[in-house]
């Protein structure tokens, strides 16, 4: 699968967004879930993390 995406400024970066088709191929909740990126011979590789977002208790 391929995909072409634009970046987005964000702040002083620029920011990737990833929607709903892609996080499901990944099974990413992102109110759960963590996702790792590696950079690989030139290539940006995003996987789903062990991590999990801690919530903060209020």
């Amino acid at each position: 699968m391929s995909v072409d995406r634009k970046l987005m400024r964000n702040g002083n970066g620029w920011a990737l967004s990833i929607n709903s088709t892609i996080l499901g191929f990944l099974d990413v909740d992102p109110e759960v879930n963590m996702v790792k990126y590696v950079i690989e011979n030139d290539k940006l590789i995003i996987t789903k993390s062990d991590k999990k977002i801690e919530k903060n208790a209020q």
